[in-house]
């Protein structure tokens, strides 16, 4: 353990990296040397999962560890060079801060049902390639320059225009243009949320949501999702003991569950919200691949109660930042200065390019594609997972997920831990449980759930595993 001190004036980040690299030089940590996982690390030393992912790469960058993959970090030297084929036996923590930080590289996986993006190929890249061929022909000083704060005034026209076809009555001065959809969730989170303030969220949700509330100090009160809804006997009870000011959810095609709220369940939440007085972020990143065309929260509440949060990354690219907020007038303008304190602009050139695909008439047909790629994927795996002894909490049949348990395992985290022996990576249910404890749980991508490897791996498991 080393000795930090939180109260001095120099950085935790930069404690971390000069006593562990003053470690390395009086060779109290020798060549070879494995460090405390991440997880384990942060807890020894009472500091957060992200300070200690940062020290650490700094110590990578700086030379002075190897990152072996799936595997940890080592003091550079001769006898990590020689060994990482490996007598060291392979580490990996089912822990939302590493993933946060991992999730994104292969991890040594050839399999990863439990991710939350679509195949490379079956996203737009035909969209994709056609808007670079069109920004190449453009002078290139256009995107030379910082954009407006708000972002570019055509795409914002363009998505208040879809909003307007949702039944969203939104100008395009009430639309805030941001670096995807997480950046957006973090300026609300910044705006709405103080430290020690009683907040909401979906039980199972969004866990990369929670991370960043926890980092913002809230307290995470948990309301049950169920199949067509929520659990609106605890949400009452949570609001009236503890008066939250706000509540994150995912009125649609909700991550991990693939459930959306009834017409019924709606009107009731918005019922709550002003009854009791909380807004309400709508986190809506999914939009695109929903056929059936919900009902929006935002589109009842017409943005009075509503913070409506957007993404067009999820159905053209990943690379493609383009994330966006609309809400009231008022609470936009207070939003911009908290977006350029922390990005400056948004990228003039990624939202140029993003109008350009949606503007061309193939995306409209890219967009049904997926939608039938997707409802034929939720048919195959639900009845593959059935059959290989699972349990599914419900069937949405469009979007990206399933939610589902082995009926012979207690801990989704234990088979998720043998499954990475096997090179599949599972998102066992703790990721999604507000306070971290562990269920029997999954969460499945049905679009990266079609190898018969899985299923394979999942039909092995037994009562011996119990």
């Amino acid at each position: 353990m080393l000795l930090l001190d939180p109260t001095s004036d120099i950085p935790l980040v930069i404690q971390i990296v000069e006593g562990i690299a003053q470690a390395i030089d009086e060779q109290r940590l020798r060549p070879g040397a494995k460090l405390p996982s991440i997880r384990k690390f942060a807890e020894a030393n009472g500091v957060s999962h992200f300070t200690v992912v940062e020290a650490y790469d700094r110590l990578v960058a700086r030379g002075c560890l190897n990152a072996v993959p799936n595997a940890g970090f080592y003091v550079r030297g001769p006898l990590v060079e020689d060994s990482t084929g490996s007598e060291a036996p392979p580490e990996f923590d089912f822990d939302a801060h590493l993933l946060l930080h991992k999730v994104f590289q292969p991890l040594g996986m050839e399999l990863r049902p439990g991710v939350g993006l679509l195949p490379e190929h079956w996203l737009d890249g035909e969209g994709l390639l056609r808007g670079l061929r069109s920004l190449a022909r453009e002078e290139p000083t256009q995107f030379g320059n910082y954009g407006h704060s708000k972002g570019n005034p055509r795409l914002r026209g363009k998505l208040a225009d879809r909003l307007g076809d949702a039944g969203v009555a939104a100008s395009p001065e009430q639309i805030l243009l941001t670096a995807g959809a997480s950046q957006a969730l973090d300026l609300a989170v910044r705006y709405l949320v103080q430290r020690g303030d009683p907040v909401l969220v979906d039980e199972p949700g969004y866990h990369n949501l929670f991370l960043n509330l926890r980092l913002q100090g809230a307290q995470l009160l948990g309301v049950p999702r169920s199949a067509d809804g929520l659990d609106l006997d605890r949400l009452e009870q949570l609001a009236r003991e503890h008066r939250p000011k706000v509540y994150f959810t995912q009125a649609r095609l909700q991550s991990p569950t693939g459930g959306s709220l009834s017409l019924a369940a709606a009107h009731r939440l918005l019922q709550l919200a002003e009854k009791y007085d909380f807004l309400i972020v709508e986190n809506d990143i999914y939009a695109d691949l929903d056929p059936a065309g919900q009902l929006l929260l935002a589109n009842l509440d017409q943005l009075a109660r509503v913070i409506y949060i957007g993404s067009l990354s999820k159905v053209i690219a990943p690379a493609l930042r383009t994330g966006f907020i609309a809400a009231h007038p008022e609470l936009i303008e207070e939003l911009v200065p908290l977006k350029m304190v922390s990005g400056l602009t948004s990228s003039e050139l990624t939202e140029t390019l993003a109008l350009d695909i949606l503007l061309q008439g193939r995306h409209r047909k890219h967009v049904k594609q997926l939608r039938d790629q997707l409802s034929e994927a939720h048919d195959s795996v639900a009845r593959r997972l059935e059959s290989a002894g699972l349990e599914i909490f419900h069937e949405p049949r469009a979007g990206l997920f399933l939610w589902a348990r082995h009926r012979a395992v207690d801990d989704a985290t234990l088979l998720a831990s043998r499954a990475k022996e096997a090179k599949i990576l599972l998102f066992p249910g703790q990721l999604f449980m507000p306070d971290g404890r562990s269920v029997p749980w999954m969460r499945f991508n049905v679009a990266h759930s079609l190898d018969e490897r899985l299923y394979a791996f999942l039909s092995a498991q037994g009562e011996g595993y119990l």
